[in-house]
């Protein structure tokens, strides 16, 4: 229930002897008890007297099976965690654990409630190094129904004793069985109900992308409300893939949703990295660079990748911090933020990008041997997508450095830094192709071999990273996922409608999606460009990645970049909305088959409403302060009475762009 954040089941269950029970359970994961779960779960006799007996757990060091042979999935753990402690009272039990390796401890705690008809029940618990058990039993007439509750804590630190974590764990228990269920229940609707009030997007002639957007954004919700200076997972928190690590996905695609809907949770998770600046500071010196080097993969600020050969060159992720820290305060004017959250990040990250680059003879500031989005084009140089991030960066840093000059000198700024970032910036190289008359993703990518996809497609050898040696990949013009066309939609004021057309034109037939961050991206540039269809397929793609399990991984948990890119894809895409120099606009228009498209944007502490139609767009504030917005080439100033526009139809210059064989939309929607 994507309204009241629980998950509800019923099923009716006979046994072998023939005896029918109906079992109801509803669970859910606390927003507001932030360490508690719970369980509401009842058995109900149907045709005859029953006699039922309802067991409840905690377990730990579990038998996990291999899943995959996909180096990209967790691996099995055995017996990762050591017990510490256990203890037992009543119905509730208490267990304490360390992990092996990085000394975490972990404390789980559980409260039982058993409800049977006339209180006529017998109760016991068990309690055991790596497992305590609570059993409790009845006879049950028909349409009678024997209910248990049950209460879990959940804590853990790398610092803490024992005691203290054994203690929090047991108050925070106590605390919800004070509370009680049907109040946490009212708490955990009234918390959503405040997340959809300013995050609701609503899609009018597609009943399948309205379903799975909003279930896309209940999990993005979920994987970052709570999540309070603590790193987002690229699988939030749905499944062992990945390890738990967080990656540039957080910053590129899931808190752009969450600065417009949910500030304060992009909010704490540019927290989390500004928390990590002094590893990243480390990692800087490990790789003879200056600043801070954030890595491509971690879960408390290491790097953590043993499987992408490429990872340490890809340096952009840097960017893409400093860039959603920009984008926040931007969105939020939250001066403090700016002054010592933003402003560590900027400075140290553009002493990374003069640090990493230099200045050619052709008199342009180069950065070279790295690699972008496009995992397929490793160790490039002057890659468009991390070039134009970093020239943001530096700039960036050069702006905020102004702004605060009493905080900037005690990040020992000196004072000819700021100049030396201005000069990378505007020196910046992004390179060109005249004879093509179309940009490069790197330099002289496009003077390379174009990859053989007819094989491929035969061969059905997709991903190709799990069917190709890299050596030949990078070697090649294919595309793993959307790059240039990624710095197309971040960076658009960089570019011409006709740069982007023409770039969509040639690098559509060049990407095999072999990543679930490319569908959203590509939708946002097709609909730019005119090809509304195409990205409503594409929109499609992302919605439905892991509802529909296009990519045969959703075991292992889901792609929540791709669930946040779905709203990227409405509210950029078909939206047109766009935070360029920190001036908020919108282009919209609509596919075919989308007959309305409404979603709610949070904007310097107001809510703006925006409603498209094929012909007409409604703008209404519904809270705050007046705000500045631009819709296509005209600027106005949003206020009490909704503003009327029409649609900003763009007509394609070029004909509908098409893909690899074989690697068309997922979802074709025509």
């Amino acid at each position: 229930d994507l309204r009241a954040g629980v998950l509800r089941r019923v099923v009716e269950w006979e046994s072998p002897a023939g005896q029918v029970v109906r079992v109801r359970s509803t669970r859910l994961v606390s927003l507001t008890q932030r360490s508690i779960m719970a369980i509401r779960y009842e058995v109900e006799a149907v045709h005859a007297p029953t006699r039922v007996v309802i067991q409840s757990e905690l377990v730990t060091n579990e038998d996990l099976p291999t899943t995959s042979k996909d180096p990209r999935v967790a691996a099995a753990l055995e017996a990762p965690l050591v017990p510490e402690y256990q203890h037992g009272s009543g119905n509730r039990a208490l267990l304490v654990h360390q992990t092996k390796a990085s000394q975490l401890r972990m404390s789980a705690a559980m409260d039982n409630e058993f409800v049977a008809p006339n209180g006529d029940f017998g109760s016991q618990l068990e309690v055991q190094q790596d497992w305590a058990r609570a059993s409790g039993g009845t006879a049950l007439e028909p349409g009678q129904r024997f209910q248990l509750t049950k209460f879990v804590a959940y804590g853990w630190s790398s610092m803490r004793s024992l005691a203290a974590l054994r203690d929090q764990v047991d108050g925070a228990l106590s605390m919800v069985v004070r509370t009680g269920w049907d109040q946490l229940v009212s708490d955990q609707r009234a918390t959503i109900d405040e997340f959809w009030q300013g995050a609701d997007v609503t899609v009018e002639g597609d009943d399948t992308v309205q379903q799975a957007v909003r279930f896309g954004l209940f999990h993005t919700m979920q994987a970052a409300l709570r999540a309070e200076q603590r790193a987002i997972p690229a699988k939030g928190l749905t499944g062992p893939g990945y390890d738990g690590h967080a990656f540039w996905d957080t910053e590129s695609f899931v808190l752009p949703v969450l600065t417009a809907t949910a500030p304060q949770a992009a909010a704490d998770a540019l927290k989390w990295r500004h928390s990590t600046l002094d590893l990243a500071r480390e990692r800087a010196e490990a790789l003879t660079l200056h600043g801070a080097a954030f890595p491509w993969r971690t879960i408390r600020g290491q790097e953590c990748s043993g499987y992408w050969p490429a990872g340490t060159a890809a340096l952009h992720v840097n960017a893409d911090i400093a860039d959603a820290a920009i984008r926040y305060v931007d969105w939020t004017a939250d001066h403090d933020f700016d002054r010592d959250i933003a402003m560590p990040l900027l400075v140290e990250t553009a002493r990374l990008w003069v640090a990493a680059g230099h200045h050619g003879d052709d008199g342009a500031f180069h950065l070279d041997g790295l690699t972008g989005p496009d995992e397929y084009s490793a160790l490039a140089d002057d890659n468009v997508y991390t070039n134009l991030m970093a020239r943001r960066n530096l700039l960036g840093a050069a702006e905020v450095v102004g702004r605060w000059p009493r905080e900037a000198a005690r990040l020992d700024v000196a004072a000819d830094e700021p100049a030396a970032w201005r000069t990378a910036a505007e020196a910046m190289a992004v390179p060109y192709d005249e004879r093509r008359q179309v940009h490069q993703q790197s330099r002289n990518f496009t003077e390379h071999q174009v990859w053989d996809f007819a094989a491929s497609a035969e061969a059905n050898a997709y991903p190709l990273l799990l069917n190709a040696p890299y050596v030949d990949i990078y070697r090649k013009q294919v595309i793993k996922q959307a790059d240039l066309i990624l710095a197309m939609h971040w960076c658009g004021d960089q570019f011409t409608f006709d740069d982007k057309a023409r770039a969509v034109a040639y690098y559509e037939p060049l990407t095999v999606r072999d990543s679930s961050l490319s569908a959203c991206t590509q939708a946002v540039l097709a609909a730019e460009t005119g090809h509304l269809e195409l990205a409503h397929d594409y929109l499609a793609e992302a919605a439905l990645m892991d509802l529909s399990d296009l990519e045969h991984n959703t075991r292992d948990g889901l792609h929540i970049a791709s669930l946040a890119g779905s709203w990227i894809a409405l509210v950029a895409g078909f939206g047109g909305m766009r935070d360029h120099g920190g001036q908020l606009s919108f282009r919209p228009q609509l596919p075919t088959a989308m007959t309305r498209l409404g979603f709610a944007i949070r904007w310097r502490g107001s809510t703006v409403q925006v409603a498209v139609t094929p012909d007409e767009v409604v703008y209404t504030l519904r809270d705050g302060d007046p705000v500045e917005l631009r819709h296509g080439d005209e600027t106005f100033t949003l206020a009490g009475e909704p503003v009327h526009r029409q649609t900003c139809r763009v007509e394609p210059i070029t004909p509908t762009p098409q893909q690899p064989p074989g690697r068309e939309p997922a979802v074709p929607r025509r």
